[in-house]
C-alpha cells in the first residue's frame, strides 16, 4: 500500500498491510534545534514515516465585503489568515516585554473595540488576555466578527500536488488570531476555561449562547469544504478532556454542537477526527456517539492522561479509528531504542488487532532523539497483519 492507502484503510477501519505510522504537528522548533533546519516533509522521508501534509488555505467572503488583512505578513506554522472587514479590523500592537514576544491585537468594530493579548517563546504561544472580557462582549463578537471560508481551489492543487505521499489533513477553524476547533474549546479560548466552567453553574444560558454563535461561524466554514479534497479534518481540543471538565458538562455543552458541525461535515463529504488531549477514559462512548471517523489522542497515564488502550480498543475500536497512544515524552528521549520498541510494540498488541489503529505520539513533541525516532518508526514498520 502507498502511505495514503494505510491511513485511509486505517481510518475506514479496515486492516492494512502493516500498522501506519506518524505523529502529530511537526513543530517548527523541533526542526529548527534537532533536525537542522529541514522541512516537514523532509521530516517525514529521513526516519520512513507515513507523511502527513496539514493544510490551512482560508479565504475571505467576497460577498460579505471582507478580506485578508494586508499587513498580517507571512503566516507562519498553522496560522491562519486574519478576515477583516469595514466593521471588523485587526490592529496588532507590540508591547515590550523583557522575557516574551508579547502582542496586543484590537478588535475595532463600529460600536466597541474588542482585544487580546498573546504571548510567544521559540516553543509555543499563549493566551494572557481573553477577548471576551464582559458577557455582552459576545454580542459585539457575534454581530461584526468576520467569517472564514475554505479555498478548496487551493486544498485541491495541495492534494493533487502531495498525491499518494500520504494525506491531507486541515482543521475546522477556531477564532482567527488564537483559537480552537471544537466550539467549547474555541470558547474556553476567547473567555477562559475557568470562568467558562463557573458560568455553566451561574449562567447556563449565557454559555450556550456563546457557544451557537461560535457554532454558527464553523458552520459556515464547514459547509465551504464541500469539494475539497481533505483526506480528514480536525475537530475538538484538549479543554473538552476529562482531565478538564466533568462528563456532565460535556453533555449538555459539548457534545450538541460539535455533533452538529460532524454531522454538517459528512453531509459535504469530508471525514472528521476529534482530537481530546488530556483523559478520555469516562467519555470515549460519548466523543464516539458523536459520530467522527476517528479519535485522538488517548494520553497514556505517564502523559498526564489516563488511557488504557486496550480497554479502549474494546469499548470503541469498532466504531472508530483510534490515533495516538504512544508516550513521546518517555520513549523518543532518555531511554534504550529496546524499550521505544518495546512501547510500539505494546501499542500494536493493545490496539492494532482488526485494524482501525494509527500510531502516533499522544500529539506533539518539542524534543526527541534521532536513533529512538528511528526505533519507533523500524519497529511499527515490522507490526504487519
Amino acid at each position: 500500500m502507498t502511505s495514503k492507502q494505510r491511513f485511509l484503510t486505517a481510518i475506514k477501519k479496515e486492516v492494512p498491510d502493516r500498522l501506519p505510522v506518524t505523529t502529530h504537528h511537526v513543530l517548527p522548533y523541533f526542526l529548527k534545534t534537532c533536525m537542522n533546519g529541514i522541512s516537514y516533509q523532509e521530516f517525514f522521508n529521513y526516519f520512513g514515516l507515513d507523511p502527513i501534509s496539514w493544510v490551512v488555505a482560508h479565504k475571505p467572503d467576497p460577498s460579505r465585503r471582507e478580506f485578508v488583512d494586508p499587513e498580517q505578513g507571512e503566516l507562519e506554522f498553522l496560522e491562519t489568515p486574519f478576515i477583516c472587514s469595514d466593521n471588523w479590523q485587526v490592529k496588532a500592537e507590540n508591547i515590550p516585554d523583557s522575557e516574551y514576544k508579547t502582542v496586543r491585537f484590537h478588535f475595532v468594530t463600529p460600536e466597541k473595540t474588542l482585544s487580546m493579548i498573546l504571548q510567544s517563546d521559540e516553543f509555543t504561544t499563549w493566551v494572557i488576555e481573553r477577548l471576551i472580557k464582559e458577557k455582552a462582549d459576545v454580542d459585539i463578537f457575534a454581530k461584526f466578527a468576520a467569517v472564514s471560508l475554505c479555498d478548496v481551489k487551493e486544498i485541491n492543487r495541495k492534494a493533487e500536488a502531495f498525491g499518494e505521499k500520504g494525506i491531507i489533513r486541515g482543521f475546522i477553524p477556531g477564532f482567527d488570531v488564537y483559537g480552537q476547533p471544537g466550539c467549547w474549546q474555541d470558547a474556553a479560548v476567547l473567555y477562559g476555561i475557568e470562568k467558562l466552567v463557573m458560568e455553566t453553574f451561574h449562567d447556563p444560558q449565557w454559555v450556550h449562547t456563546f457557544l451557537k454563535i461560535l457554532k454558527e461561524r464553523k458552520k459556515v466554514y464547514t459547509l465551504s469544504m464541500k469539494g475539497a479534497e481533505f483526506d480528514i479534518v480536525e475537530l475538538g481540543g484538549g479543554d473538552a478532556s476529562s482531565t478538564v471538565i466533568s462528563p456532565q458538562i460535556f453533555d449538555e455543552f459539548v457534545a450538541p454542537y460539535d455533533t452538529e458541525i460532524i454531522e454538517l461535515a459528512h453531509q459535504v463529504g469530508q471525514r472528521v477526527v476529534y482530537h481530546t488531549c488530556g483523559g478520555m477514559m469516562p467519555l470515549l462512548e460519548k466523543i464516539a456517539d458523536m459520530n467522527p471517523d476517528a479519535m485522538e489522542t488517548f494520553a497514556p497515564p505517564a502523559m498526564g492522561g489516563d488511557t488504557d488502550l486496550k480497554e479502549a480498543k474494546k469499548r470503541i475500536g469498532g466504531r472508530v479509528c483510534m490515533i495516538g497512544g504512544f508516550d513521546q515524552f518517555h520513549y523518543f528521549k532518555d531511554c534504550t531504542p529496546e524499550e521505544t520498541m518495546r512501547a510500539v510494540r505494546r501499542c500494536f498488541e493493545e490496539a492494532g488487532e482488526g485494524g482501525g489503529y494509527i500510531l502516533a505520539p499522544s500529539d506533539h513533541f518539542f524534543e526527541a532523539e534521532r536513533d529512538l525516532l528511528k526505533a519507533y518508526v523500524d519497529e511499527a514498520r515490522k507490526c504487519v497483519y
